[in-house]
């Protein structure tokens, strides 16, 4: 037999109770405490090694910490547009491009492959490679602002 304390008296309960008792005295506590409290982890130093937030939060905390508990990731209009305005000049401004500027073009970007592996296969070295890249580059800038 076990004893319980419970309005200020102690109560003879099987062991089955208690067991129950107990369970759903802790599961009480989670759900009132534990759940609302920050838990912080330390090692033998004092030095934090572990944070568990709370799992419930206020209006005022996330206020005053400036989080942002939901964040918009879609593009705005405005940038959806100018975004489609830069692709579309890109796509004008290679067609002026040679065809062995594209080929370097498509393999590098689009192609994601390496210099290296690049110039593997056009035969020629890396250092070629980059500076015919930078060169490619440059030409599309110059086709772009003009």
């Amino acid at each position: 037999m076990k004893k319980l304390w419970i309005d200020g008296h102690y109560i003879e309960v099987t062991n089955e109770v208690y067991i129950a008792y107990t369970k759903g005295q802790r599961k009480m506590k989670y759900f009132e405490k534990d759940l609302k409290v920050e838990h912080v982890f330390k090692d033998k130093n004092g030095n934090i090694t572990g944070v568990i937030p709370s799992r419930e939060d206020s209006l005022e905390r996330l206020m005053n910490d400036n989080s942002i508990q939901f964040y918009d990731v879609s593009k705005s209009v405005e940038c959806s547009a100018q975004i489609n305005d830069d692709v579309e000049n890109l796509h004008i401004a290679m067609q002026e491009l040679t065809t062995e500027e594209l080929n370097i073009i498509k393999m590098l970007f689009y192609d994601e492959m390496t210099e290296r592996d690049t110039a593997k296969i056009l035969g020629i070295s890396q250092a070629a490679v980059n500076k015919k890249k930078h060169r490619i580059l440059k030409k599309l800038k110059k086709i772009i602002k003009n």
